[in-house]
């Protein structure tokens, strides 16, 4: 059977709201989106609506050079591969096919992000977080269950899944050279591996 790859993306950006989640959370990546390419042309999430805006979020196709990733001069990020089947995929395809179609429905879970902060359960099938929405799509694709509430998976739990690291650095940076990729490193449970 062929294996196929999705694509988490972790970032940081110099926001208010990703300054105060490293700040209560002690993360280093505080956003999460999923890209069905392995040079991000088809990557999704929740986030802001509007650019300068941060009230207003609701479910984006996201762009490595639009939005705020276009205003913030460095953006730290690391960029992990995970195998999937055939049939995963297609079916991680398929809810974000829903999610694309029905977009005008999805709203950023602003709730669901305080909850997290004191460990709290909240799940709404309209109102997701940026994690919460790429672990949603993994679980329902049958790739990784966390055995948590959806809500209290952050973009830092996303690094536990079973996955390569294909690229760590700046995020404008991505694809520019192919040395840029890091080949064959496995990520299992953290970083600890990695980073020595």
């Amino acid at each position: 059977m062929d294996k196929k790859h999705l694509y988490i993306v972790l970032t940081r950006t110099n926001t208010i709201v990703s300054r105060l989640i490293r700040l209560f959370m002690k993360d280093e990546y505080t956003h999460a989106s999923i890209a069905l390419d392995r040079e991000l042309r088809n990557m999704y999430s929740f986030g802001r609506k509007y650019i300068y805006n941060p009230f207003i979020g609701a479910f984006r196709r996201e762009y490595r050079d639009k939005g705020v990733y276009k205003l913030q001069k460095i953006v730290p990020c690391i960029v992990l591969e995970v195998e999937v089947t055939e049939e995963q995929y297609e079916k991680a395809q398929s809810i974000l096919n829903q999610f694309i179609s029905n977009s005008e429905r999805y709203k950023y879970n602003y709730k669901g992000l305080l909850y997290n902060l004191f460990n709290a359960e909240t799940c709404d099938n309209k109102h997701f977080l940026c994690s919460e929405f790429v672990y949603y799509v993994l679980n329902q694709s049958g790739i990784v269950d966390f055995n948590i509430p959806r809500n209290l998976v952050r973009p830092q739990s996303l690094l536990n899944i079973k996955s390569n690291i294909v690229f760590k650095g700046d995020l404008k940076c991505f694809g520019q050279d192919e040395r840029d990729f890091v080949e064959g490193r496995s990520l299992i449970r953290g970083l600890s591996a990695v980073y020595e």
